[in-house]
């Protein structure tokens, strides 16, 4: 391990690289990454980076942001099969037909979506910042929210605005039950339960905090509790522990797993270094549309 991490941190500094990891990935890789974040934070800081090259430790979508917000950036993924069944939930030419049915409509779309769907958008926007993105827009505006259904709910209950939702959702949020958090709740108590809102209704209904995970990290950092139930991706319990090591972190189901986010390992980001794959680029007139509705994003700081 510590011959692994010797050659990856060679390699990174003879390359200018920098390598990002997301809050759901192993704990390996997130001890490892220069950055670890959520996606607004990957995105922030793959757009002011000064390295030559960008090693994502995340999903296909998650790199894509990162090639589109710094163009002239190499962009590795160390796996290229570490897709996003959700950005998978709708296409480009589904959301066209969307907004030809919604004539004057807003699209605001999550961040976890295709390039080509971001450039179909006026803007997008991630867990930590949805609800001030839709603020931000006029009253009287009708808004498409896109893909993730129950994010745009979220959305919809905080803001009272006129929203049509798309039927999507992620998949390992949607396999965190109320029934789950239910029973971790009558095991421990005094537990505040902070869960993600790409949960469904039902689970967002009985949590103490809706919090993407940047913000799940303020959120311990600064409050005295003991015991947390955590409903969202168990990834972040890793770093749920670093910021806030006195506590105690509960995940309600061993379902709560994305596969995926799963897929990188400290061998592939090696042979991505060595090897230079797998590249991630984005085609100009994509990317050049994408970035508009990324930069309006980027604008509208999260309130943590």
């Amino acid at each position: 391990m510590s011959e692994l991490l010797d050659r990856i941190s060679e390699l990174k500094n003879s390359l200018n690289a920098v390598i990002l990891a997301h809050n759901y990935q192993t704990g390996e890789i997130q001890d490892m990454a220069d950055f670890c974040g959520d996606s607004l934070g990957l995105s922030v800081e793959a757009a002011k980076t000064e390295a030559d090259v960008i090693v994502f430790c995340g999903v296909q979508f998650m790199a894509e942001t990162a090639a589109i917000l710094s163009p002239d950036k190499t962009v590795l993924l160390p796996d290229r099969f570490a897709g996003c069944p959700m950005a998978d939930m709708i296409t480009a030419e589904q959301l066209r037909e969307l907004k030809g049915k919604h004539p004057g409509a807003l699209v605001v779309c999550y961040v976890n979506s295709s390039a080509e769907v971001k450039a179909e958008s006026d803007y997008c926007c991630t867990s930590s910042n949805a609800v001030e993105v839709v603020k931000s827009l006029p009253a009287d505006k009708e808004i498409i929210f896109v893909p993730d259904k129950n994010l745009g709910s979220f959305v919809k209950e905080r803001t009272g605005r006129n929203i049509v939702l798309w039927p999507g959702y992620c998949p390992t949020h949607i396999n965190i039950t109320v029934d789950d958090i239910k029973k971790a709740k009558e095991e421990y108590p005094d537990a505040i339960v902070m869960s993600h809102p790409e949960c469904n209704k039902q689970v967002r209904d009985v949590s103490d905090e809706l919090l993407s995970t940047g913000q799940m990290l303020s959120y311990v950092k600064n409050n005295a509790a003991k015991r947390y139930i955590v409903g969202t991706e168990e990834g972040i319990i890793h770093a749920l522990k670093k910021e806030n090591p006195e506590a105690e972190y509960i995940c309600p189901t061993e379902r709560a797993i994305c596969p995926n986010m799963k897929k990188i390992t400290l061998d592939k980001v090696l042979l991505s270094l060595e090897e230079m794959c797998e590249r991630i680029t984005v085609e100009f007139n994509v990317a050049e549309k994408a970035q508009r509705a990324l930069n309006r994003m980027i604008e509208i700081l999260p309130k943590n």
